[in-house]
């Protein structure tokens, strides 16, 4: 099982902050030595050292100064860029509404050339139907989110699919069974996204396979996450949003996406597990 996403930020902090110490240590520093160099509150040093505070980007630069260490400024700067960056609480990212969270991955989306999807609780955005979309949308205002823009939401998740038709790009998508029979919508926005899956995986660019509900396996997921490219994995919990971007984090869940995937029907298979779920929407 892949662990929070807080508790990732928070792993990624401590590498930080034992940097930090170690920059401190080697220049012969001990923690009131280098707040008084840089005009602090040892406290603050302390904070820092421990991860219990992230320090700014002028923090760093004066930590290095005092240890004589300019030279590691820059890497220490990325570094927090990338802590800053990896999550996300869902009411910071969503304040203004879904429509600029909705346009914020669309650059993402734009360089990615190979794109690979899990789900084990929606059908995936890039899948998704107009009424699903908005089924699904109107969900997260309604749950989380004051302003209500979810028509314009719904057009920027709609444009966004045009990546599909771009044949020099290639999709994988996995799909919990439970998926397919979430009861999101009402009967006909069912039966059409559904139909909607048969009908893109008949596309030589994109593949739909279907984990079946009665297998034992010893990986289970609890998250839908996406993969792009080999550069990055964002993933979606009930809290907020993770970006990881550590080559072996982003292998661990390449590995779990080709377990998946191993497990998984396709083709008539798949189709046979989809026409099943229309059957029963009665």
């Amino acid at each position: 099982m892949v662990v929070s996403g807080s508790s990732h930020a928070q792993a990624a902090r401590r590498v930080l902050a034992d940097r930090l110490r170690e920059l401190r240590r080697d220049a012969g520093l001990d923690g009131k030595q280098l707040a008084a160099l840089c005009g602090w509150h040892p406290s603050k040093v302390s904070r820092i050292s421990t991860a219990r505070t992230t320090p700014s980007a002028d923090d760093l630069r004066a930590w290095c100064a005092a240890c004589g260490r300019e030279e590691e400024t820059a890497d220490l700067v990325a570094s927090l860029r990338t802590v800053e960056g990896m999550w996300v609480e869902w009411r910071r990212m969503e304040r203004s509404g879904l429509k600029r969270a909705q346009q914020a991955v669309a650059p993402l989306f734009e360089r990615t050339t190979r794109f690979r999807a899990y789900s084990s609780w929606l059908v995936p955005g890039l899948l998704q139907t107009h009424g699903y979309t908005g089924d699904v949308l109107r969900a997260v205002q309604q749950r989380r989110v004051a302003v209500d823009d979810v028509a314009d939401a719904v057009a920027v998740r709609m444009g966004r699919q045009r990546v599909l038709r771009d044949g020099h790009r290639r999709f994988a998508f996995l799909l919990e069974e439970s998926v397919l029979r979430n009861g999101l919508g009402d009967a006909a926005t069912q039966a059409e996204q559904l139909r909607r899956l048969i009908a893109v995986s008949a596309l030589p660019n994109i593949s739909v396979g279907i984990v079946p509900s009665q297998l034992h396996r010893t990986r289970m997921p609890v998250e839908g996450f996406w993969i792009f490219d080999r550069a990055q994995v964002n993933v979606e919990l009930v809290s907020g949003h993770l970006t990881l971007t550590q080559p072996s984090e982003v292998a661990m869940y390449a590995d779990t996406f080709a377990t998946l995937a191993g497990i998984a029907v396709h083709g008539a298979k798949a189709h046979a597990l989809i026409t099943d779920a229309i059957a029963a929407i009665g």
